[in-house]
């Protein structure tokens, strides 16, 4: 299992340079990837340009590029530029976010997600391969059959041809498809005890595609508190750090008939409490919304505690089947962003000579 960093995207308390400086300390700490995000704010393929040029070995990633949000031969010359300036580091993870987004933001229906990412990996991988990209497809015709338009072939050379597809899924025909099509797959709200029926429904995928026998990356993204005291004050202390987070994507990320996190949260055990915390959170309450997330769901979803503690919790990651960790931030300290990830990396160093000693586990 390799170790990652998921900055997210900016917000009014984290500044370009914090990111930047969360970057060079985990490029420096071993760190194998980097993911950034957007909504409806920052961009990722700008913040990764400018890290890219600021960082030498570790790996960038978008979780993700939002499917509505371009066209699928624009992400693909993204993907190539990022790809080349980064000198092959790039991994383009996708998603097609939520119909609010979508449809609010973007004025792109939601309707028939899953064949519409059929279509879009279909052609990046068709322009990124530097094919003549034409398609005629449902919800994309290339080029359009009624005018000027020719087949055309991506006039830069990336520096590879097979750069990585990740996409971001929860429900279980999105993980299917994400076994059936790419190359990984981007999780948020992982429980390890919970990571069975995902696997499953991705391994199904992959075996319909022909692909099981193509490696698979299961990156889960994991918020991240780091405490001294082990009791379980303290555990609850680390967890309050990170109920805002839980609050905003069980609560907030959607509205009240189509919220894919509230109903992963009930997947997972806490359906009742999912219901309280939007209600809470779509009535303008966040604070109260935040104190209704269970516990025992944060400490499912996160790594909690002291370094051993965390340790254990990447072993229990691990032997799930998680191939990249990648952690979350819950500090929007500078300073403090850069100590958690240095206990971070010594509970991963810590996780990596328990797992040489037992004889288990890379």
């Amino acid at each position: 299992m390799r170790l990652g960093l998921n900055l997210g995207y900016l917000t009014p308390g984290v500044s370009p340079e914090d990111q930047l400086i969360w970057a060079r300390a985990a490029e420096h700490l071993g760190f194998d990837v980097l993911w950034v995000a957007e909504a409806y704010g920052s961009d990722a393929p700008t913040i990764l340009a400018w890290i890219a040029g600021q960082t030498t070995r570790i790996g960038l990633g978008s979780a993700v590029m939002q499917i509505p949000a371009r066209s699928p031969a624009a992400t693909a010359m993204t993907a190539a530029t990022l790809d080349t300036l980064s000198g092959g580091r790039f991994r383009l993870g996708l998603g097609v976010s939520g119909p609010q987004v979508s449809e609010g933001w973007h004025g792109v229906r939601f309707a028939h997600p899953l064949g519409r990412t059929r279509e879009y990996v279909d052609i990046v991988r068709m322009a990124l391969g530097r094919h003549e990209v034409a398609y005629a497809g449902r919800h994309h015709q290339l080029p359009l059959p009624d005018g000027p338009g020719k087949a055309l072939r991506l006039a830069l050379r990336p520096a590879r041809h097979d750069l990585p597809v990740y996409l971001a899924a929860v429900g279980p025909r999105n993980l299917e498809l994400a076994g059936e099509i790419a190359d990984g797959w981007l999780g948020v709200f992982v429980a390890a005890d919970a990571l069975a029926e995902p696997l499953a429904a991705i391994a199904r995928g992959r075996a319909r595609g022909g692909r099981a026998e193509i490696p698979f990356d299961v990156v889960a993204s994991v918020p991240v508190s780091v405490g001294d005291d082990p009791s379980p004050a303290g555990i609850a202390a680390c967890a309050d750090a990170v109920r805002p987070y839980t609050a905003l994507y069980v609560g907030g990320m959607g509205s009240r008939d189509r919220n894919f996190y509230n109903d992963l949260a009930g997947r997972l055990g806490y359906p009742d409490a999912a219901a309280v915390v939007q209600d809470l959170y779509l009535a303008g309450r966040p604070r109260d919304a935040a104190a209704a997330v269970p516990l025992e769901l944060i400490d499912r979803t996160a790594l909690l505690g002291p370094v051993d503690r965390i340790a254990a919790g990447m072993r229990a990651y691990a032997d799930a089947g998680v191939t990249t960790l990648a952690v979350t931030l819950s500090t929007m300290d500078q300073a403090a962003g850069v100590s958690t990830l240095e206990s971070v990396a010594q509970a991963y160093q810590q996780w990596r000579s328990s797992a040489r000693g037992s004889g288990s586990g890379t």
